[in-house]
């Protein structure tokens, strides 16, 4: 399950410089003060395990659904978004965060974990929740683009996806284990 929508007061424009801080202040918000939607509570109801990325905004979605994480690891943190010196062009962050996710994925990391370091650590994320399904099902509380890295990995092992409702804060994917 993707983390409620984070809280943010920055807006406007930025520059790519200034996209460092945005970044960071990102990293360290927590989710804005509204009730989890009720399919994402009852969802969450049917877990036996409940995982949560170390993120404040995903620790605090784990929170709105009145829940305790049983594991919380960095493993399931976002992929990072690398940053730059430009002063110019000024554009909105998101507008940022989609060039920049986009030049990732094309090789440009900068001082950042790169793309293969970010699949590697997806890798060693699905690992870990294919461990924990053997208790029972198992609640991911992380984030859009490395949930998404996961499930290829949760999938290149026999995993099939069984639902998925769309790619927004609180949006969830369902993965069961082939039976054979």
């Amino acid at each position: 399950m993707r983390h409620g929508q984070p809280k943010l007061t920055m807006s406007g424009k930025v520059s790519l410089a200034e996209m460092k801080h945005w970044i960071e202040h990102y990293n360290l918000s927590e989710i804005i003060n509204q009730p989890a939607p009720q399919a994402s509570v009852q969802l969450a109801a049917s877990a036996q395990v409940i995982v949560s990325s170390s993120a404040p905004r995903a620790l605090t979605s784990v929170r709105a659904l009145c829940l305790q994480p049983s594991v919380v690891d960095a493993v399931f943190c976002e992929a990072q978004l690398p940053h730059g010196r430009w002063r110019l062009p000024r554009l909105s962050p998101f507008t940022w965060a989609f060039i920049l996710r986009i030049s990732w994925l094309c090789g440009f990391s900068g001082t950042v974990e790169s793309a293969r370091q970010a699949r590697l650590r997806a890798s060693k994320a699905a690992q870990q929740l294919q461990d924990l399904s053997s208790t029972g099902p198992v609640l991911l509380l992380g984030h859009g683009f490395m949930n998404r890295m996961i499930g290829k990995q949760l999938e290149a092992s026999g995993w099939t996806r069984q639902m998925r409702n769309a790619n927004r804060y609180w949006s969830a994917v369902i993965y069961q284990m082939h039976q054979k």
